[in-house]
C-alpha cells in the first residue's frame, strides 16, 4: 500500500502486532521491577521474604542450624550455574503466576522437582557423611531431618 508520496505504510495487522508486543514488553518490565525481580538474581536470603507467604520460612531458616553455612540457593537450586538459573527462572515463573492470579495456597508445598533438588543438595554437601550410611537411595534425608533447614 503506497501513499501519495510513494512511501509504503506498514500493514495494519503488523502495526497492531507491534503495539501489542510493545504493551506486553512494557507490562512485563513494570511487573519485573515492581516485584523486585533483579533481587532474585542474587544470593541474599532476605529476597525470599519479599513475599509474605515466605516470611515464616525465612524466620525458620534464621533460627535453624544451616543459616550459618547455607543460603536458600545452596539448598533450593542446583549447584551448576546454568541449572541454578534455569530452576530460579522456572520457580519465578510459577511464583509470579500464582501471585498474579491468586493461585497460591496458605501452606505452600514443594513440587516434586523442588524436593529432588533439595535432596540432591543434601547428599552433595554431606557426601562424606551419607555415603557410608546404608540407608539406600530410596530414603529421603528430608524425611528425618526436615527441620534442619527451617525450624518448624
Amino acid at each position: 500500500m503506497a501513499t501519495s508520496r510513494g512511501m509504503t505504510l506498514l500493514p495494519i495487522p503488523l502495526t497492531l502486532a507491534a503495539i501489542a508486543a510493545g504493551l506486553a514488553l512494557g507490562m512485563g518490565t513494570f511487573a519485573f521491577h515492581y516485584a523486585k525481580g533483579t533481587s532474585y538474581l542474587g544470593n541474599d536470603p532476605a529476597t525470599c521474604a519479599n513475599c509474605h507467604v515466605m516470611a515464616g520460612h525465612y524466620a525458620g531458616w534464621q533460627a535453624a542450624p544451616h543459616h550459618l553455612v547455607a543460603t536458600c540457593n545452596d539448598c533450593h537450586t542446583p549447584a551448576g550455574l546454568i541449572s541454578k538459573y534455569a530452576v530460579k527462572a522456572l520457580n519465578g515463573y510459577h511464583h509470579s503466576m500464582a501471585f498474579t492470579f491468586g493461585g497460591y495456597p496458605d501452606v505452600i508445598r514443594a513440587r516434586p522437582q523442588s524436593t529432588a533438588v533439595v535432596e540432591a543438595n543434601c547428599r552433595r554437601c554431606h557426601a562424606d557423611l551419607v555415603e557410608p550410611i546404608a540407608h539406600g537411595g530410596g530414603v529421603s534425608c528430608i524425611r528425618c531431618h526436615a527441620s534442619v533447614g527451617h525450624l518448624r
